[in-house]
């Protein structure tokens, strides 16, 4: 008791003292539970010597213990028998903890806490048990009395100690001296203000984002020569934030369950020079998977102004551990690990969170919203990046998350997020059919250009250097049916991505490669003309045919720009467009099929050389094809306008 606390006492007024054991209280606190941790990394090495070896300085600095020479403890336990270790200095840390719980539970007994007795009556009991060391030996049984957090395996001094800190925080709120914006502070000095205030500055900025979950609660003291900030967050035990302020210097002791969480939390300080320590983990069954972990922060900033950004950037940050590993859970159900990770990373630094989106419903928002968009329920277990490319999943997402944060900040109706939402993801699927048809279009350009080289090719037959051309324009063809059959691939990979709405376009696409295939070979075929070329009825038929082929190939690429823009309730022009440009074709195919007729009469007709006729025969029969796959690619589209996005 410190010579003030002495003073009050004799003056016959307990509850006066309260503030001064408060603060020791707490101070023993942050001791007895590095002693804790030393006596674990103790054990461990004992037990297993060869195992790398935690250091503890930074955990030891943040606890205010200068005994440098316990940094150095672990590493000369050893194992004398089995159960039975040697831990140098064992004695004297038994005895510095007795001391500590003492003096954690002060405070208690001077405020008349309901919880004092009882408290004192576990102390009293674990003390019977002997778990004090004796000629720097302790038993495995012993360090388990101390250190364990398993409530089935009995009462420990480190239950104690978390029972009794939770009794402590309701009283410190009790009787906090004043409230700096919205922090129960006691104890503190004139200089202590701006930096609490600047803490809950970033606090109450991002507050709103917890909505109704409880936590964020802030109590601030001073122990000595530092500011002691501390945060509740949520509702777990071992999810603790305690922040000490010294000389410029602010140190970040926290707790939690879930590493993944800690690592996000050490992420959102990427910006900053934080030096964070090893994190360890301990062992505790009364936690959630038996383990919980605890890392430690250092951030030294150049000024007042420096350190008072950093204290309201830390507070600011608080809110998205709420409920963190419940959004993280439920997100995987709809995106990779990956991605969901980035999108909760993401959504902290825009200052956004997730909470907003659990409230609003969280994943069942979004099956919702794909229902509605694809018309049929999501197959079970399917993800949204099994719908759309990760990309635009992870768009809509982030345009989920905004949006019901906002929603529920401006207490908008829940109908307006889901319309929201279903809106996006219509025109998250209509982008998919835009890429779809922009490679269904690219596709039939290919054909329009082969056909073309095919057209000008016959048309100057007895031109100079017709072989030269004849045989350049079949390697262009060539190289173009390669372009077309990377551009099927690329439209197979879509539909992959997004398989309730490649289909129809995947398959019209895999169709259309067949026409570009009959043109490419026509073009070969006509590679093999001989010298000399052949009857003029011969050409003006194929000739015919290449320019009918040109003409239905543009009408296809006019029908699918027009596909493009049709849907129910649209402008009647569009589809009476896509309709006209089908007629053509189909007409088209009706005059090759004439032309076709006329080829074969001729080539009957025509005396030349067998094996030159077959290459000629054989291009007409190309082109014909063509004409036909053309107008086989056409109606299939018209079906699919008018009975598949005419019918919605």
């Amino acid at each position: 008791m410190t010579e003030k606390a002495r003073i009050i006492d004799a003056l016959g007024e307990p509850r006066l003292l309260l503030p001064a054991l408060l603060a020791e209280a707490l101070a023993a606190n942050d001791r007895v539970k590095f002693y804790f941790s030393l006596l674990q990394a103790a054990q461990l090495h004992a037990t297993h010597p060869g195992h790398p070896q935690p250091s503890l300085s930074a955990e030891r600095g943040a606890a205010g213990i200068d005994d440098d020479d316990l940094d150095a403890l672990p590493g000369l336990s050893e194992l004398i028998e089995d159960g039975l270790y040697r831990i140098p200095g064992a004695e004297k840390l038994c005895a510095a903890i007795a001391t500590d719980l003492d003096t954690l539970l002060a405070p208690l007994r001077s405020g008349g806490d309901d919880a004092a007795a009882a408290l004192a009556a576990r102390l009293s009991a674990l003390h019977g048990q002997a778990w004090c060391a004796s000629q720097d030996s302790l038993s495995r049984t012993q360090i388990n009395r101390l250190v364990s957090g398993d409530r089935d395996a009995g009462d420990s001094a480190h239950l104690l100690v978390m029972d009794a800190h939770k009794a402590l925080l309701r009283l410190q709120a009790q009787i906090a001296a004043e409230d700096i914006d919205g922090a129960a502070a006691y104890e503190i000095g004139y200089v202590d203000r701006p930096l609490i205030a600047a803490f809950m500055r970033g606090v109450n900025e991002t507050r709103p984002l917890k909505f109704d979950h409880p936590g964020l609660g802030t109590t601030a003291t001073r122990s000595g020569e530092r500011l002691i900030l501390q945060n509740d967050i949520g509702t777990t035990d071992a999810h603790v934030l305690v922040v000490h302020v010294e000389k410029g210097c602010v140190r970040v002791t926290y707790n939690d369950v879930h590493i993944q969480r800690l690592l996000f939390f050490q992420s959102l300080f990427a910006h900053w020079a934080v030096s964070w320590d090893d994190t360890r983990s301990r062992t505790d069954r009364d936690m959630n998977d038996g383990v919980y972990h605890i890392s430690t922060g250092t951030f030294t900033a150049n000024n007042e102004a420096g350190l008072s950004d950093y204290l309201c950037f830390l507070g600011s940050r608080l809110v998205f551990l709420i409920d963190w590993n419940r959004a993280r859970k439920r997100l995987r159900l709809l995106l990779p690990k990956k991605e969901s990770l980035a999108l909760l990373k993401w959504a902290a630094d825009e200052n956004i969170g997730h909470m907003g989106w659990l409230r609003a419903g969280g994943e069942q928002l979004v099956f919702d919203a794909l229902a509605f968009a694809a018309r049929t329920p999501p197959a079970f277990g399917a993800r949204l990046d099994d719908t759309l490319d990760r990309s635009r999943a992870m768009a809509f997402m982030q345009f989920a998350f905004r949006i019901c944060s906002q929603a529920q900040l401006e207490k908008r109706p829940d109908e307006e997020i889901r319309d929201a939402l279903r809106a996006e993801l219509l025109t998250c699927f209509r982008s998919t059919r835009q890429q779809l048809i922009d490679i269904a279009a690219e596709h039939a350009a290919l054909s329009i250009e082969i056909a073309s080289g095919l057209r000008d090719c016959l048309l100057d037959m007895a031109g100079p250097e017709a072989s030269e051309r004849i045989i350049h324009n079949a390697k262009r063809a060539r190289h173009w049916e390669h372009q077309a059959d990377e551009l099927v691939n690329l439209a197979r990979e879509l539909q992959r991505q997004n398989t309730n709405h490649g289909d129809f376009y995947c398959a019209l696409i895999e169709g259309a490669d067949d026409i570009v295939d009959e043109l490419e070979e026509a073009a070969f075929h006509l590679g093999l003309f001989p010298p000399t070329p052949p009857g003029a009825m011969l050409l003006e038929a194929l000739g015919t045919l290449a320019s009918l082929a040109v003409s239905s190939a543009q009408e296809l690429v006019k029908a699918l720009e027009s596909a493009r823009d049709v849907r129910q309730g649209g402008p009647r022009e569009d589809l009476q467009d896509l309709l006209e440009s089908i007629h053509h074709i189909m007409a088209a195919e009706r005059q090759s099929d004439d032309a076709h007729r006329r080829f074969k009469r001729a080539l009957i007709n025509d005396e030349g050389d067998f094996r030159d006729l077959y290459a000629c025969a054989e291009c007409a029969r190309n082109l014909e094809n063509a004409a036909d796959l053309l107008l086989h690619t056409a109606l299939r589209l018209q079906d699919h306008v008018l009975g598949t996005v005419m019918g919605e």
